[in-house]
């Protein structure tokens, strides 16, 4: 593992510690931040939420509202299992109808969507993260899942270069530069509770 990467990992969990941002105990994960449902909310007001049918999002806690959101808003998602261990997981929006909490938690998910065998054609993606930069960079916990979900639907030609790749931060973990590999997936719009900033 880079130790300059892991090295802003630890900077932003203790920063975010220590400021009372994270609304759970963040070190070794992706954070939930305190003001993630307001980034959502911003995020589901934007031209690109509201052109979009099918939504590829992390199982991340701080993205929960996101994947609550499009399901009230009627979209099909598609979340990544915890680790990719169970593969991707189709939640059709007319089968959370009623139950919109539920399914966007890892274990409604499993219960109320079905594992994909293949996937379609994604409008937008949403992923969750430590630290991003204002070029694109984005730091994951360390597994490399989201560089992996981000090149598995490039590969497969599920995504283009046109396809919004988001991330809900809070804005103290946007940092001046991400240290990137070539394996090292980007993003194009940085979601806050603040703002949106478009790479």
């Amino acid at each position: 593992m880079d130790s300059t990467k892991q090295c802003i990992r630890t900077m932003i969990w203790e920063m975010m510690e220590k400021s009372s941002i994270s609304v759970s105990y963040s070190y070794g994960r992706i954070p939930n931040f305190k003001g993630s449902i307001n980034a959502s909310d911003i995020l589901r007001n934007t031209t690109e939420w509201k052109d979009c049918n099918t939504i590829f999002v992390s199982p991340d806690t701080a993205q929960q509202t996101v994947r609550t959101n499009a399901f009230y808003d009627g979209k099909d998602l598609i979340m990544a299992s915890p680790k990719l261990l169970n593969g991707y997981i189709m939640l059709e929006s007319s089968s959370t109808v009623g139950n919109e909490e539920e399914a966007s938690t890892i274990e409604g998910a499993f219960k109320h969507g079905y594992k994909l065998i293949s996937i379609p054609n994604i409008d937008m993606v949403v992923e969750g993260s430590v630290a991003v930069d204002k070029y694109g960079g984005r730091l994951g916990k360390g597994g490399g899942y989201g560089d992996m979900e981000i090149s598995y639907l490039k590969n497969n030609k599920l995504i283009n270069s046109n396809t919004p790749i988001v991330t809900t931060v809070h804005e103290i973990q946007i940092i001046e530069r991400i240290p990137l590999e070539s394996h090292d997936e980007k993003i194009n719009i940085i979601v806050t509770p603040e703002r949106i900033l478009k790479v």
